[in-house]
């Protein structure tokens, strides 16, 4: 087995200033057509080379690497371990077996509310009620749709937590699982909901159940329509792939009555999900939700340790008030978010809602926080050190290995003993996780 390699290379801004560097620099004056022709002979020329982030290429036993790609180093680096194919794995996909090995945030989340809770997971009824509710509305959840600025209670519910498909949701409002699973697909498409299906649903023109969803719908739908197997199967091909309809598959499904909305949705489409893929998702998110239904305190400290990597304790442990306000502030912002401000407001929404149901936050402790992962006890949640901006989880393990050999008798000892840094030591000032103690031993003699 190798990794996929990859090839980095050179885009069209980046040649753009190569080239205006080298005429500046030359004092070379030329056309913008000149320009234009030496950006274009420079862009796409190899860079450097990576590694796809899961890509596994296999090679038969009775071959040899060799026979399908050169290999080599990531970035050319010879002290590298990794041996990558030189070839990019689009180049080789048809002649070799290529694994997507992708992590997946789910089975982790799954794992620790099992921990937290000794429930089986795969025990939790699938399409159970009360928490097929929080795809409709937030009753299930005790709160009203006001407190959490949504209609349904899917916030940090995978797959169905964004914006867009929240908007979904509130358009569809689905009751059985198997709409879900529709909803995933519509989700995971390109075309295949927005300007398609949504238009369709909102005017009444199709049904939830009848706009397509999943590619293997086209398929199943056309053979019950009376076209023969293996036309319905290229026809969902071609439409999957965003190759649209071949004149004579149209005249084909106008033929057996296909209704002509139905024509004109698979012209629109450019990709489509496969409903196993969609299947597979649900069930995971489903499961969770059952859990945010029912253990809530687990739920929250759950997606808080494995999913908030922007947590701010400073922002977010100081009431629902101060939480609201940010939230109002970042939306105001609009488009201008930049990717870590919208990171931000989805934790803020989830912080939000968990404080609408009446759990709160505690602050971080230097001797009851653990290094990195949020606790549930009595009182709230409380967050582990590394919540805290600007504190590594490296000098979180250090303060937790330091403090289990006895505790601080002033700043100065928990810097040499936990091997921080001053800026980490002020960090736990402004928290006000070191009041009380002194700066220095010396002061603890008199």
């Amino acid at each position: 087995m190798f990794r996929a390699g990859t090839i980095a290379s050179v885009a069209d801004k980046t040649a753009y200033g190569f080239v205006k560097n080298y005429l500046d620099e030359r004092n070379i004056v030329v056309t913008n057509a000149e320009i234009n022709r030496l950006v274009k002979g420079c862009t796409g020329i190899k860079r450097t080379t990576g590694q796809h982030p899961g890509g596994i290429m296999i090679v038969p036993q009775d071959k040899e690497i060799f026979d399908f790609s050169p290999i080599q180093r990531p970035a050319d680096d010879t002290e590298s371990e990794i041996t990558t194919t030189h070839f990019d794995y689009h180049f080789l996909h048809g002649s070799i077996l290529k694994l997507d090995i992708l992590g997946h945030d789910d089975p982790t989340v799954i794992r620790m509310l099992e921990d937290l809770t000794g429930v089986n997971a795969r025990k939790i009824p699938i399409g159970e009620k009360k928490t097929m509710g929080i795809f409709n509305n937030t009753e299930p959840l005790g709160i009203k749709p006001r407190d959490i600025n949504s209609d349904v209670g899917t916030f940090a519910i995978p797959e169905f937590g964004t914006k867009f498909v929240r908007q979904m949701l509130v358009d569809t409002k689905p009751t059985t699982f198997s709409e879900l699973i529709r909803i995933s697909g519509l989700s995971h498409g390109t075309d295949v909901w927005l300007n398609n299906a949504q238009e369709l649903i909102r005017q009444g023109t199709a049904t939830l159940s009848e706009a397509i969803c999943c590619r293997d719908d086209i398929m199943t739908y056309l053979i019950y329509r009376g076209l023969p197997p293996k036309t319905a199967f290229k026809i969902m091909e071609d439409v999957r792939k965003g190759k649209g309809l071949k004149e004579e598959y149209e005249q084909e499904m106008k033929d057996n009555k296909v209704p002509e909305w139905y024509i004109q949705s698979c012209k629109k489409i450019k990709y489509m999900f496969p409903k196993a893929h969609a299947a597979a998702y649900v069930m995971m998110a489903f499961r969770i939700a059952w859990f945010k239904v029912y253990y809530p305190e687990a739920f929250y400290v759950t997606y808080f340790t494995v999913r908030a990597d922007e947590f701010d304790a400073n922002l977010m442990t100081h009431g629902q008030d101060r939480v609201r306000n940010k939230v109002k502030e970042l939306e105001q912002k609009g488009n201008n978010m930049t990717q870590k401000e919208k990171n931000v407001l989805t934790i803020l929404e989830v912080t939000n809602e968990m404080y609408a149901r009446g759990i709160k936050f505690l602050p971080v402790d230097l001797y009851k926080s653990d290094a990195v992962k949020f606790q549930i006890t009595p009182e709230g949640i409380r967050p582990p050190l590394n919540a805290l901006q600007g504190l590594g989880s490296t000098a979180a393990q250090n303060i937790v290995e330091a403090r289990n050999n006895g505790e601080f008798l002033s700043q100065d000892e928990l810097r040499l003993r936990a091997k921080i840094s001053k800026a980490v030591i002020e960090i736990l000032q402004q928290q006000g996780c070191l009041e009380g103690m002194a700066e220095s031993n010396q002061l603890s003699l008199f």
